[in-house]
């Protein structure tokens, strides 16, 4: 039970989430992109008064997107007593922190990752607003294969976020009866991609699946290309969209990428439409997968906490479990007793290579 908890001793007006996120280093614009985004939900709910006489803030501290420093992070958030973990960037920083979360009986809510090792066994204090990275790779295996293309190589990150993504991706092929026709590493933080494209030209895949981070992602398109690869580029959604298409430029013209919120650049849905009006007035926050990601898991958290109708985590449980079904302007959110996976909602996008994004 939640409630085992130590009581929170925050200050009595204001409710504080804790974030270790990447704010520095080769993943920091996931960081920053996905708090500008919270923050700014979080700012106009504390201008219309809070929720249950609460002002929401995150205490943020920068992990870099390694394990140890997120776990140091978590400990130290715990130790300050914040009402809940919010928005960790990352699955291999995530997996260090859910099991002191656990322990310690704090709600750890909507990491932005899709590992299934996060997810399962269900814990009651956790919840996740994205789709899962399996849901992503059989999205884009399904893609691919509709077009013909079966022959498929992975790139991906040497730890648990790369090795989630290339299990999504090789049980979405067996299940076609193919497998990946060369698979290679890139070390976490690290730009050193020239062995691995070796290893992947060699095979001569139609496409390659990338699960790694937007530096190394874009390192790699651009070695590959440069030294004659044709075949296409697809990501899943933790790439950072947007930073991706700012380091490649150009060169991004064609990369795909699979997206797990509504895009922030088709006004169809009304969440999309008052997000960038929010961004519009805030004129420091873009536009963007990231933040749009962070202002819905903002927006959910926020309901929730008001629905469970008091300022408790147990009240914050009850409150998001009785989001089944609920549409956030056209993103739905299914969570229950026995789900805590908000939505399995994966679309797929395309970089213009001028700095847009089309879906």
């Amino acid at each position: 039970m939640i409630s085992g908890a130590p009581a929170v001793h925050a200050q009595d007006d204001k409710l504080v989430l804790g974030q270790s996120a990447a704010l520095t280093g080769p993943a920091a614009q996931l960081g920053i992109q996905f708090h500008q985004g919270a923050k700014l939900y979080l700012d106009h709910v504390n201008a219309q008064g809070g929720v249950l006489r609460k002002q929401i803030v995150i205490r943020q501290l920068d992990d870099g997107y390694e394990p140890d420093r997120c776990a140091a992070n978590t400990k130290q958030l715990i130790d300050e007593e914040v009402f809940a973990l919010f928005g960790y960037i990352g699955t291999p920083t995530s997996v260090a922190a859910l099991p002191l979360a656990q322990q310690a009986r704090v709600p750890f809510f909507a990491p932005f990752t899709g590992a299934m090792a996060l997810r399962e066994p269900l814990n009651r204090g956790t919840f996740h607003l994205r789709a899962s990275y399996n849901d992503e790779t059989a999205a884009i295996v399904k893609h691919l294969t509709g077009l013909g293309l079966t022959r498929i190589g992975v790139f991906y990150q040497n730890d648990a976020y790369g090795k989630a993504g290339l299990d999504g991706v090789t049980l979405a092929l067996t299940a076609l009866g193919i497998q990946p026709v060369a698979q290679a590493t890139v070390e976490r933080n690290s730009v050193d991609v020239a062995s691995a494209v070796a290893t992947l030209n060699a095979a001569k895949p139609q496409a390659v699946v990338q699960i790694s981070a937007y530096k190394s992602c874009a390192a790699y398109i651009r070695a590959a290309r440069k030294s004659g690869y044709g075949g296409s580029f697809y990501n899943v959604s933790f790439v950072g969209t947007q930073a991706l298409a700012d380091e490649l430029g150009k060169e991004g013209a064609g990369v795909v990428v699979s997206q797990v919120v509504p895009s922030p650049y088709n006004p169809a849905r009304a969440i999309a439409r008052e997000f960038v009006d929010a961004c519009k007035k805030a004129d420091n926050v873009q536009a963007n997968f990231s933040s749009m990601e962070g202002y819905l898991a903002a927006k959910v958290f926020v309901e929730g906490l008001r629905r469970g109708g008091k300022a408790s985590r147990d009240g914050l449980i009850s409150g998001l479990e009785s989001l089944n079904d609920h549409a956030f302007g056209g993103f739905q959110v299914n969570f229950s007793g026995s789900n805590h996976v908000a939505s399995r909602f994966v679309e797929l996008s395309m970089l213009t290579g001028d700095g847009r994004v089309r879906t």
